[in-house]
């Protein structure tokens, strides 16, 4: 699995970047995520959990657990990227198993925030295509998108721009901001998919 540390300029993956990347901001920088860059991540994922249906949680977490997430997720070998222009860190992406049992270990979960001040600049995509780079290159042959609420449109078309395909939808499994809210699961073949022994 990727170790996370190579740098990554916007330029040096436009080969794997879909249209709407095109006008993503000058000074991009994807990068491995570490220890610094917590308390802009913590501040980002807060936000969304207490405005959005992108996370189902509703207790907003400390930097502590983020922290802990953070290490969970690095010493599990799963990427953990950030976008960062002129030394701010605008959104991050993650991953995770997507299921825990040992048969789901080529399945990858991934999740990406933005800054709610910097949405619809090409940062989600950014992320989102650097992170598919990884995965496939780290082993990974499915990617699964579980996209809080299916009037999430820009997260949906996000992840249809980059192939992924709507699997299903669980209606109503999340009940937050005093209604009912669903679940659409995406997924993306990554590399050779099923057409080849791991």
């Amino acid at each position: 699995m990727p170790d996370g540390k190579p740098t990554v300029l916007i330029g040096e993956i436009l080969d794997i970047l879909s249209p709407i990347m095109k006008s993503a901001p000058l000074g991009l920088l994807l990068r491995a995520a570490n220890e610094a860059d917590l308390a802009a991540i913590t501040e980002i994922y807060r936000y969304h959990v207490a405005h959005g249906t992108a996370s189902f949680e509703i207790e907003l977490p400390d930097m502590e657990e983020m922290t802990r997430r953070w290490r969970e997720t690095v010493r599990r070998g799963f990427p953990y990227i950030v976008a960062e222009i002129d030394g701010k860190v605008l959104g991050y992406a993650y991953g995770g198993q997507y299921r825990p049992r040992v048969g789901y270990r080529y399945t990858v979960e991934d999740s990406v925030y933005i800054h709610h001040e910097h949405v619809g600049r090409g940062l989600g995509g950014a992320l989102l295509a650097e992170f598919i780079r990884q995965c496939e290159s780290a082993g990974f042959r499915q990617m699964v998108a579980a996209i809080g609420d299916s009037t999430n449109i820009a997260s949906i078309r996000l992840h249809e721009e980059f192939g992924f395909r709507k699997v299903g939808t669980l209606s109503a499994v999340c009940w937050k901001f005093n209604r009912w809210i669903d679940s659409v699961l995406m997924q993306k073949e990554l590399a050779e998919g099923d057409r080849s022994t791991p």
